[in-house]
């Protein structure tokens, strides 16, 4: 999810001058609407009401936020970055007017893209703190979806031991089936589309996908493939679709069940496989194929090494990997993820750039032969998702309960302006394991598949 533009730890001081000064009341105590004006410095692109019977902002925006409780004030002051609105948020404390809570992407863009925040000057800060009131600036306990912070999920293990990825995927991955099948539609299909055209539907693209990834890896009946971090078995089941015998691996009972039932209703029980368990137990070596698709942001960048190197280890001579993943748009910034993301969406979740990854592919002694960034149709995929969350919404509230739904909404809908402003991106590497002589077997001078 995006963050506001111009965070408090970004902005710099507003000059302190009588505009910047709101006005207090007959206690001389600022409204939780002044306050929010003296941060904003006065221009904000929305419509705020308060319990306190404040209110700031234009009286005809499209776009609103109500703060409901005293509580809520309590999480936005004492919450760092997005995670204090998305406490307030998650918790019913603030409500959002305007857009549907399973896709609130018009409101999040008009905060991202007009909402600047600033600092006032010490004075002023003063103020604003006597105002809201010490009882207010100190920290309550969360709300129930959200994950202890990572320095306190030492019981779960080491991060990314076996055990503690094992608790993040169930965070994420086993919240319910039928969720997922509303949100994701008919493909059960978790990560980037690829669109064939701007107008096609999530379904068509996401067999495009597949169809992508088959191709890249050179597939043909009789080979094997191995899928790790497979889903619900998208991949696996497109393959055997076409002969290839492919087993994939997965953390998630609850996907394992699905796709080990979606595997039979097809017939495909004697080319297709999904096991319960961690990639780094699977014992066969000697495969053809490799997909990795949406696995390395679980991994964390320190393991990368380890990770290709296992890969690497399944393959045969000439045998190809292909790794598609979420990725940063350059190769220095801190990996880990934090707020929001982190607490409520993906735990222990790491993104890196498409350099480093590429880099640490061919330190163990893959030959990577190509990557491309799909990044706008991440964009589209989220859309999709979103618009299939708002179809669903009475129903996803029953399965997975209010607060839930509206994690699944901010996120999606967060994660798409992300994605359209570039500040995070997918790329897809594909790479070969050569011979002791470095040989590559046969392929192609040039890419082999049809884009």
């Amino acid at each position: 999810m995006t963050s506001i533009k111009g965070s408090a730890r970004q902005a710099a001081e507003t000059p302190e001058t009588p505009e910047n000064d709101a006005t207090p009341d007959a206690s001389g105590k600022l409204s939780l609407a002044a306050i929010l004006e003296i941060f904003a410095g006065g221009r904000l692109p929305l419509r705020f009401t308060a319990y306190d019977g404040s209110s700031a902002g234009p009286p005809d925006a499209a776009l609103g936020l109500e703060l409901k409780t005293p509580r809520g004030t309590t999480y936005l002051a004492t919450g760092r970055g997005d995670l204090g609105l998305a406490r307030a948020y998650i918790a019913g404390d603030l409500e959002i007017h305007g857009v549907h809570p399973g896709d609130p992407y018009e409101l999040l863009k008009a905060l991202a893209d007009e909402l600047v925040f600033k600092l006032p000057p010490p004075r002023t800060m003063a103020h604003v703190i006597r105002s809201i009131g010490l009882e207010r600036l100190r920290p309550i306990a969360p709300p129930p979806q959200e994950v202890p912070p990572r320095w306190r999920r030492v019981a779960e293990g080491i991060r990314h031991s076996k055990s503690r990825d094992a608790e993040a995927i169930h965070h994420h991955y086993d919240v319910s089936n039928t969720f997922y099948e509303w949100v994701l539609g008919p493909s059960m299909t978790y990560t980037c589309a690829c669109y064939p055209r701007p107008d096609a539907s999530l379904d068509e693209a996401q067999e495009n996908k597949y169809r992508l990834v088959f191709e890249k890896l050179r597939l043909e009946p009789g080979d094997r493939l191995l899928d790790v971090g497979c889903g619900w078995g998208g991949m696996v089941r497109y393959a055997a679709r076409r002969g290839v015998r492919a087993t994939g691996v997965t953390l998630s009972a609850e996907q394992t069940a699905w796709a080990q039932q979606a595997i039979a209703a097809e017939g495909l029980s004697d080319l297709a496989e999904v096991r319960y368990g961690d990639y780094r137990d699977i014992a066969e070596t000697g495969f053809d194929a490799v997909s990795s698709i949406g696995l390395l942001e679980h991994i964390g960048v320190r393991n990368y090494a380890s990770y290709f190197r296992f890969l690497q280890s399944r393959l045969r001579s000439g045998g190809l990997l292909l790794n598609h993943c979420i990725t940063r748009p350059d190769n220095r910034s801190e990996p880990a993820a934090h707020g929001f993301i982190d607490r409520y969406v993906f735990p222990d979740g790491e993104l890196t750039g498409s350099g480093r990854i590429i880099t640490e592919a061919q330190d163990v002694g893959l030959e990577v032969l190509h990557e491309e960034n799909l990044r706008p149709h991440y964009a589209l995929t989220l859309r999709d998702w979103c618009a299939n969350l708002v179809e669903h919404w009475d129903e996803a509230v029953a399965e997975v309960g209010l607060p839930t739904a509206k994690v699944w909404g901010l996120y999606m809908a967060g994660s798409r302006l992300a994605f359209e402003s570039g500040g995070i991106q997918l790329h897809q590497v594909l790479a070969v394991r050569p011979d002791e002589r470095g040989g590559t077997g046969e392929l192609p001078l040039r890419p082999w598949w049809t884009p």
